[in-house]
């Protein structure tokens, strides 16, 4: 279990997170959801401790993180980030095998243990056949598996994950988080596609300017009276075949001046935008944070 109680962080004068809690249990998947600059992943940094909050704190499993070695930490808790644009000139399993450095000494060379855990951790993610290719040659879909690899080859209790479907494609973007999703390992995760949190979340945290606005299950969380004030759109929600929550997203009209083209002067009704696409996807929305 990991657990941030009451935290908040200021960068200079600005208060970016204020007394926020979040708690995710063994085997649980946890959606951080929110709009631009509400604090996502500068609480998820707080998580992993790339920064320690002005107030509050964050345990894992019961021991707060601020006292343990970074070398703990890095056992405890598998980390995948945005990757920065530069890429060092690695092969896919040396990409991997650096999820094993927190196992071993000071330069000691990884063994034939070590070896065969992210030759595991690469077919786990099915990507065993890239083994030897560099990663700068990778498409992104990919990368992220990858990554993912790398972050499993840490045989870490804890997987933080910062919005690991930017830039994919659709088809990537569910195939990665179904994959996350069967790992089985406690989960928190940046998303900005909410019907893609709708799908592979168990519970859902809605940060809106530093503030917990909504905390719950997807269909707790994901109602239109909660989101339309955080996100200021007009939302729709219908249910899936499968049963679960779908959102369907109206353009706010002032910044579309387009739309006033239309000679009627009216938006689509609902009917019509469920028959366009009962499975629609929100369109991601690029996040800084």
């Amino acid at each position: 279990m990991i657990s941030a109680e009451h935290v908040s962080h200021a960068y200079t004068d600005a208060e970016v997170l204020h007394r926020v809690s979040v708690t995710a249990d063994l085997g649980e998947v946890v959606g951080l959801i929110g709009p631009n600059g509400s604090g996502k992943t500068t609480l998820l940094r707080a998580l992993y401790g790339a920064l320690a909050p002005t107030r509050g704190g964050v345990t894992v499993d019961g021991t707060e993180i601020r006292h343990l070695r970074a070398r703990d930490v890095a056992r405890e808790i598998a980390v995948v980030v945005q990757e920065p644009p530069g890429e060092l000139p690695l092969s896919v399993i040396d990409t991997v095998l650096l999820g094993r450095s927190p196992h071993l000494r000071a330069w000691q060379r990884q063994t034939e243990l070590d070896i065969d855990v992210a030759g595991d951790a690469l077919r786990r993610v099915g990507a065993e056949h890239l083994a030897g290719r560099d990663v700068a040659d990778l498409s992104g879909g990919e990368k992220q598996r990858v990554l993912i690899a790398r972050a499993l080859a840490q045989r870490a209790t804890h997987l933080l994950m910062d919005e690991p479907t930017n830039h994919l494609d659709i088809h990537f973007q569910h195939e990665v988080l179904a994959l996350v999703r069967e790992l089985g390992v406690t989960t928190i995760i940046v998303l900005h596609d909410l019907n893609l949190a709708a799908r592979y979340c168990d519970r859902l945290v809605l940060l809106d300017r530093g503030h917990v606005v909504a905390s719950g299950t997807v269909e707790e969380v994901l109602r239109p009276d909660v989101l339309e004030p955080v996100y200021g759109i007009r939302i729709q929600r219908v249910e899936a075949d499968d049963g679960r929550p779908q959102l369907l997203f109206r353009a706010p009209e002032h910044r579309h001046p387009a739309s006033h083209r239309h000679t009627s002067g009216t938006a689509p009704d609902a009917a019509a935008l469920a028959a366009a696409g009962r499975t629609a996807a929100s369109a991601p929305l690029a996040d800084d944070d």
